[in-house]
């Protein structure tokens, strides 16, 4: 991305791009009408795959959606869902979410990179200045719900989201087990502390269905998501069960809710998306 190099020219000049990117940023803030981190304490709960499944959800109710990747170092957005190829411009050299339908569109440093298995290796200044131009450098329009998908933990990008888009709200994600629920401990003290709302608590990997008697499997607990919400004061936003499937579309880039449409999975995703559209 070149316009995250430093600037050269006068200090006014310096001055009038930083007031241009400003304006461009509150512009662009103030067509969106819904802003939500899904953000996690840990990797590997399906932090990525309950935005992308959140996002989807959302846009088949109608509303218009975007979803942003600040997971620098690990974008997993783009192949989630398919898109494939590079990030256009339009008229007005700005950035054009790559359409994964006509109510959702998506931007990922994936997409503008174009070997795809290149390390991202930046620091934080770098890594504000590339989120930064995610909001004020691309034309989102007008939508209903921003989601954005962060990396695990409470470092450089979760805190650059807090302090650049006022009235954001975080969507926790876990799952039952101890030690995950640990780290989502600290993921809402992060909230309180950068004073960001939380929207809710979701409780993936709940239960798995036996392929043989159809009962449930505790997998990974039982139960650890709605009692963790329940001490912290936050809303228990739900339960989404284990499916292998789940993994298997997000490895070939189709929905799970357009491949599998009356599953557990597909049904828990779309009780979640009313739930979010009734509390947002």
């Amino acid at each position: 991305m070149a316009k995250t190099t430093q600037i050269m020219g006068s200090p006014d000049e310096k001055q009038s791009s930083k007031d241009k990117q400003e304006m461009d940023l509150q512009s662009s803030l103030s067509k969106i009408k819904n802003k939500i981190m899904v953000m996690s304490g840990k990797g590997g709960v399906g932090k990525s795959s309950t935005s992308v499944n959140l996002a989807v959800a959302l846009s088949k109710k109608g509303f218009q959606v975007g979803i942003m990747d600040v997971d620098l170092h690990g974008p997993d957005i783009p192949r989630m869902l398919g898109l494939t190829g590079m990030i256009d411009m339009n008229e007005n050299r700005k950035l054009v979410p790559i359409p994964y339908s006509k109510n959702l569109g998506a931007i990922s440093i994936e997409s503008l990179t174009p070997d795809k298995d290149n390390a991202i290796i930046w620091r934080g200044p770098i890594k504000f200045s590339a989120i930064r131009q995610f909001i004020a450098d691309v034309e989102w329009g007008n939508l209903d719900f921003l989601i954005i998908d962060a990396p695990p933990g409470t470092g450089d990008e979760p805190l650059t989201v807090a302090q650049l888009i006022p009235g954001a709200k975080a969507l926790v994600v876990t799952t039952p087990q101890e030690v995950s629920l640990a780290d989502v401990r600290k993921s809402i003290s992060f909230c309180k502390t950068v004073k960001m709302d939380i929207l809710g608590l979701v409780e993936n990997m709940s239960s798995f269905a036996c392929p043989h008697c159809g009962e449930p499997i505790d997998l990974f607990g039982s139960g650890g998501g709605e009692r963790t919400a329940s001490k912290a004061g936050i809303i228990f936003l739900g339960k989404i069960p284990f499916d292998p499937r789940v993994v298997a579309c997000g490895d070939s880039g189709n929905c799970i809710l357009d491949a599998f449409r009356d599953s557990p999975v597909t049904k828990a995703f779309e009780a979640l998306a009313e739930k979010v559209a009734e509390l947002a």
